[in-house]
């Protein structure tokens, strides 16, 4: 049973299905994960716009999504995909690609 958070949203991490490498993180609702089903391409909800945002939908940089997996809590998904480019909008493959140092 899927735990919406107070939002009604849910993280949903992509994980590329081929590597194993976390490529990101997002949040779905209702309709961005029934789209995700639909079309088996990935689809987010987007806070800042809050409207529904198809990955790579101006980039090219879709996800075509593999599997869908649900954590033991219920409260975040797990996207297998395969993506077509860049999951980052600076343009690197994942959005993880920064270090946290000892300062911050």
């Amino acid at each position: 049973m899927l735990k919406w958070n107070s939002d009604d949203l849910i993280p949903a991490i992509a994980q590329d299905a081929a590597s194993g490498e976390v490529l990101m993180m997002a949040w779905m609702n209702a309709e961005a994960l029934a789209l995700t089903r639909a079309t088996g391409e990935a689809h987010y909800w987007s806070r800042s716009r809050q409207t529904l945002w198809h990955k790579g939908a101006t980039s090219g940089n879709t996800q075509r999504v593999e599997q869908i997996l649900l954590d033991c809590d219920g409260d975040t998904l797990l996207l297998k995909v395969t993506p077509a480019g860049p999951a980052c909008h600076t343009g690197a493959r994942s959005c993880f690609f920064q270090e946290l140092t000892s300062d911050e």
